[in-house]
């Protein structure tokens, strides 16, 4: 018998901005099935936090926001593709995906 795939439980940290806007603490834990890439943390945490739906990411092309960055694994990832697999620790949950609010000045 085919066992149904276990959902990983990725951690996910929130920019203090967005933890007030969602009315929840630092870190907030989605369960993925299947790959674990940004797309499906990001549409999970939007599925689980409906308020931070258009926050992170463009509603209508679901690009991420100029003023947002991604990391995990000590690891710039905001300038990869969606869709590109997340490090093993991010997908086993030893290490959280990060989601910063950037700053620009001058």
């Amino acid at each position: 018998m085919i066992q149904p795939e276990q959902p990983h439980a990725v951690r996910v940290v929130l920019p203090a901005q967005l933890r007030t806007l969602a009315s929840v603490g630092r870190e907030v834990t989605v369960p993925i099935v299947g790959e674990v890439t940004q797309r499906s943390v990001l549409d999970a945490l939007e599925s689980l936090l409906p308020t931070l739906e258009g926050t992170i990411r463009d509603r209508a092309t679901a690009r991420r926001r100029p003023f947002v960055r991604f990391f995990a694994c000590e690891e710039d990832l905001s300038h990869e593709p969606p869709d590109t697999p997340l490090p093993d620790a991010v997908a086993s949950g030893r290490e959280p995906f990060i989601v910063l609010g950037a700053i620009a000045g001058g």
